[in-house]
């Protein structure tokens, strides 16, 4: 019998776990989240309008109720739940799954003024993830409730950034009621993206539209959007010297110049709100407003260096914001225990396995983000877990000769005052969230928050 622990229950956990039940027939694995709830960024991270990536849930949920992987959340791994020497001693191997857990900053003046948010905190706002901000919580930065100061008495938003994440939150602000209630939003959150609408967006990026990371299918969203007019600049379009003949670009970026392209000579239809596709313009400074919250964002123009980058020209742009997303990317963290390249925000690994100085620490792993780095999209998981899962395997004989792991991980760890929430308890947190909805008169709605999560666990039958 091999035990293997897989630390995160997002796409990338569950395939590893998917694997190595696949391959060994005498594997058990034990899926370990910090929250309760099982899935990872499907859950917390695609946007609610996006139903048939949501989906993707139920290939997850196939894996989860496997009957030799069982689901065990609320369980944090350092020194505040398991520490990872101890996970070593429960199992024959561990794999960690944790993603890249935080979002790269800009480095720039005004970057902490209230009113500017990492693009990760308003999808984990909107998302319903019990660490985001709610409209409940106590005053934050500025002293304004988090939750609420999100939208409160914005006019104008600007994001930073090209990618799909941008594309999201900028698309995610334009929504009206109507469009968001059918999904499964948290109530406070629909609630303030319904009053505050939003009527001016630009979604800004330093280098040129054959450079942006957004997908064509994600771009085509933004003129899909009713009572919403998409602006381009041909001007700033023709700054890109791929734009005149877009033919020798890659498939992805090709469609992505021709989609702006017939923006940019389209005429406006007078809707009510305004999204602006900018670029070439790089963020210097967030400039302060009313009562010293954002009030717009200096950016200086930029041109291309001939060598895929991009250089400034002294010349210099205000743009009106009261709120700023920045959506430049994610980045991992150290976990307590693991070693870590703060360089590259990853664990350094060979083919999946950790290596401690260089040398490959018997029974660690890794996958996911914390392995390659936030690269890729959802599928690109799978051959990453593969690849760990082909290491572990192989290295199995070492991993089981002369170690004796428990029979049962989990009378130790709720000996030491753990105790998981397993996959009866997540049910429970189902059916409180579809209860929830249909007392709205909506569909499934998401609990926002640790203790509602907690309590609708322990709701389960033991």
């Amino acid at each position: 019998m091999l035990r293997v622990a897989v630390v995160g229950s997002g796409p990338s956990g569950c395939y590893v776990a998917q694997s190595l039940v696949q391959q060994e027939r005498e594997a058990y694995v034990d899926v370990l989240d910090r929250l309760p709830c099982p899935y990872g960024l499907v859950r917390y991270g695609v946007a609610p309008d996006h139903e048939k990536i949501k989906s993707l849930q139920n290939t997850l949920r196939a894996v989860l109720e496997h009957d030799r992987v069982r689901f065990l959340g609320g369980v944090e791994v350092g020194s505040r739940g398991v520490p990872a020497a101890r996970l070593r001693e429960l199992y024959h191997a561990v794999v960690y799954c944790v993603g890249a857990a935080t979002d790269r900053r800009l480095g720039i003046p005004g970057e902490d003024l209230p009113g500017s948010w990492s693009a990760t905190e308003f999808v984990s706002w909107y998302s319903a993830h019990p660490d985001a901000p709610e409209l409940s919580a106590p005053p934050g930065r500025g002293g304004v409730p988090a939750g609420d100061g999100f939208l409160r008495h914005v006019r104008s938003a600007v994001v930073i950034g090209v990618g799909n994440v941008a594309v999201d939150v900028t698309r995610m602000l334009a929504r009206g009621p109507a469009e968001l209630s059918g999904t499964d939003m948290p109530q406070a959150a629909l609630t303030a993206l319904s009053a505050g609408r939003v009527a001016d967006i630009r979604m800004v990026g330093r280098r040129g539209p054959s450079q942006a990371r957004f997908t064509t299918k994600e771009l085509r969203e933004l003129g899909a959007l009713p009572d919403t007019d998409v602006v381009v600049d041909p001007a700033e379009l023709a700054l890109d010297p791929a734009y005149a003949d877009p033919t020798g670009l890659p498939g992805t970026q090709r469609r992505n110049v021709e989609v702006l392209r017939a923006w940019a000579e389209a005429p406006a239809s007078g809707g009510a709100r305004r999204i602006g596709l900018r670029f070439f313009l790089r963020p210097v400074a967030l400039l302060a407003g009313a009562a010293g919250r954002v009030g717009a964002v200096r950016f200086e123009r930029t041109a291309p260096d001939g060598h895929g980058g991009v250089t400034g020209t002294g010349r210099y742009e205000d743009v009106e914001a009261q709120l700023v997303l920045r959506s430049v990317g994610y980045r991992g963290v150290p976990l307590e225990g693991l070693p870590f390249d703060a360089a590259h925000g990853t664990v350094p690994h060979l083919a999946g396995r950790v290596l401690r100085a260089g040398a490959v620490a018997p029974g660690e792993y890794v996958a996911g983000w914390i392995k390659r780095g936030p690269t890729g999209v959802i599928g690109t998981n799978r051959p990453c877990a593969k690849e760990t899962v082909t290491s572990l395997l192989a290295d199995v004989p070492v991993l089981v000769s002369g170690r004796d792991v428990p029979a049962d991980p989990l009378p130790l760890l709720r000996a030491a005052g753990i105790e998981p929430v397993g996959w009866a308890g997540w049910r429970a947190i189902e059916r409180a969230e579809a209860e929830l909805g249909a007392s709205l008169g909506r569909s499934v709605v998401k609990l926002p928050d640790w203790e509602s999560l907690l309590a609708a666990a322990r709701t389960a039958a033991p």
